[in-house]
């Protein structure tokens, strides 16, 4: 077996249920679940629909390019969506399984193990995938520490010039998961010069961009920050995003990668040996979804209910913020995450993930440690009878 599959560590997913494990939750209280990502709303009748037309697709095997319809769908969206005055939909966009698969494998294709100590950079706290996907391409992770201290803002300044000089790849997430933070336009900046001058490329995950709760602003993303810098055709600069979020069809896997032309060509070229072509069924759904917008507003007027429901209900108890985006919280505990998890589960039948679980020991400190990550995934109506069940737990506490 692969001995690099020794560095990995148990699912955040996993570790909960270990935390939780013999743990008997109140039988007369139902049974609420915020601790994953995963969107309960109900995905649009006319993307199901779009399947069954299309079942015919099954017959014929698919391109790892995707077919021109959805190409030029992906393209004409991202340059509605981020204001761009051109991008290619033959050299600077190819579909993909999701972004967790292609955030995956990018790794892989990117990473130089011939070089000496191959490092890549990761935000912390941070979505799994990135860590796993750094050991397994044979890369040293490098943690950048996210706090309240500094707005949960990724701070550049914590690498040396030795930790450039070594990064092969960047990890970026905005919206952030967990924090829900939105880089500003100054951040990318930074990041953009620090490429230039150590040759690096981003990765910029940006599957949450469709979850805002203001429809004249939503989140700045990384290819518009690289137009109003000037910066055309991208370079060393991939974006990646998906439609689990926004269209509510995290089991359709599809999403998009977008960005450099001469990368996304070596991308491409590995991902034909990865065998990792989207289904035409799958992709004919896309077309079709990322083709309307009305649907992806009604599912932000519904995380923005709960949202302003979560925050007239808790905040005389805890503090809690709004985050810029997304449809988590990201939620300060008064004792240590793991018991707050553990005992809000047994007092009142809510799960949610404590925040050590999504960060790693870094420059001295968990930056997850004392919070928990709260999905706004469920029902209107469930989410506010989670909420009233941590007010009156948070409320024991004090």
């Amino acid at each position: 077996m692969n001995p690099k599959l020794n560095q990995l560590q148990s699912y955040p997913f996993q570790k909960l249920k270990q935390l939780l494990d013999g743990v008997t939750p109140d039988s007369a209280l139902s049974a609420i679940n915020l601790q994953i990502g995963e969107p309960k709303h109900a995905t649009p009748d006319f993307i199901r629909q779009a399947m069954i037309d299309h079942m015919d697709g099954l017959s014929a095997y698919p391109m790892t390019l995707g077919s021109v319809s959805l190409r030029n769908t992906l393209a004409n969206w991202i340059q509605r969506r981020f204001n761009l005055t051109e991008i290619n939909p033959d050299t600077e966009v190819i579909p993909v399984n999701g972004s967790r698969e292609a955030l995956f494998s990018f790794a892989q294709a990117v990473v130089d193990t011939d070089k000496d100590r191959a490092m890549v950079i990761c935000p912390n706290p941070f979505y799994q995938i990135y860590e796993g996907a750094v050991l397994l391409a044979g890369a040293e992770p490098y943690f950048m520490n996210a706090s309240s201290q500094n707005h949960f803002a990724c701070d550049f300044s914590q690498v040396s010039d030795a930790i450039w000089s070594n990064t092969q790849l960047v990890y970026v997430c905005s919206p952030n998961n967990p924090t829900g933070r939105v880089m500003a336009l100054e951040e990318w900046e930074q990041l953009f010069e620090l490429s230039d001058r150590y040759g690096f490329v981003i990765a910029s995950d940006e599957c949450y961009s469709e979850i805002y709760f203001a429809e004249t602003a939503p989140p700045l993303g990384a290819l518009d920050a690289a137009q109003r810098m000037g910066r055309y055709g991208f370079p060393r600069l991939m974006v990646f995003n998906s439609l689990s979020k926004r269209s509510n069809v995290p089991g359709l896997r599809s999403g998009f990668v977008a960005g450099d032309a001469q990368i996304l060509e070596k991308f491409l070229l590995y991902r034909t040996y990865h065998g990792s072509a989207m289904s035409p069924v799958a992709q004919a759904a896309s077309t079709t979804a990322w083709n309307d917008e009305a649907h992806v507003i009604e599912n932000r007027r519904l995380y923005t209910q709960k949202f302003s429901d979560a925050m007239r209900i808790l905040s005389d108890v805890i503090n809690i913020k709004m985050p810029d985006a997304g449809f988590y919280f990201w939620l300060e505990t008064p004792i240590s995450d793991t018991e707050f998890t553990k005992r809000l589960y047994q007092d009142y039948n809510v799960t949610v993930l404590p925040g050590s679980y999504l960060a790693r020991d870094a420059h001295g400190v968990n930056p997850g440690t004392n919070y928990v990550r709260i999905a706004l995934v469920a029902t209107p109506s469930e989410c506010v009878e989670a909420m009233q069940r941590i007010k009156n737990f948070v409320s024991d506490l004090n």
